[in-house]
């Protein structure tokens, strides 16, 4: 009975973040703020909306190499919208961009890719705000599904994102 009831409630959020997201303003770009753990969606010139996010284990400096699990800094955009992946939904980025695999190269190793503004792992989407109690990420920008789905409705491929340490 309670799974039944965590399952609807789940369900009502996603339909509301998904009907808010209706009507919100196409994003123009994407700021990432490491060190405030936080990401800001840019929409006709202003901040429209802040979420707080989860990064990669190792949250200090930029990724350099593939298994670091940081959290890349930098200029990139939105390569593709993922509905249905690993996670919840997600927006992969063009990670690596050049100056990522010049350095990557120069230290002997390889840049890794993958890297997502993405929801929760699926089947967990019940942890929601708690899975910002620690940096879980392999290197990614994860936010809660509720979110995601907001964030998906309102980004395009091809929309900057900028991340900062």
């Amino acid at each position: 009975m309670l799974r039944r009831a965590a399952a609807a409630l789940c369900a009502l959020t996603l339909a509301t973040a998904i009907a808010t997201a209706a009507a919100a303003q196409p994003a123009e770009r994407i700021l990432i703020y490491k060190a405030e753990h936080k990401l800001v969606v840019v929409a006709q010139g202003r901040a429209y909306r802040t979420y707080r996010v989860a990064l990669g284990k190792t949250p200090r400096g930029a990724k350099l190499c593939r298994g670091d699990n940081r959290t890349p800094e930098g200029a990139y955009f939105v390569t593709r919208r993922m509905p249905g992946s690993h996670y919840y939904m997600a927006l992969h980025l063009s990670y690596p961009n050049p100056d990522d695999v010049v350095r990557a190269t120069d230290s002997g190793c390889e840049p890794g890719g993958d890297i997502e503004i993405h929801g929760l792992t699926e089947g967990f989407g019940w942890v929601g705000e708690r899975h910002l109690e620690h940096d879980w990420t392999n290197g990614c920008i994860a936010v809660t599904n509720r979110e995601i789905a907001e964030l998906y409705h309102m980004v395009a491929v091809g929309t900057p994102v900028e991340i900062y340490p």
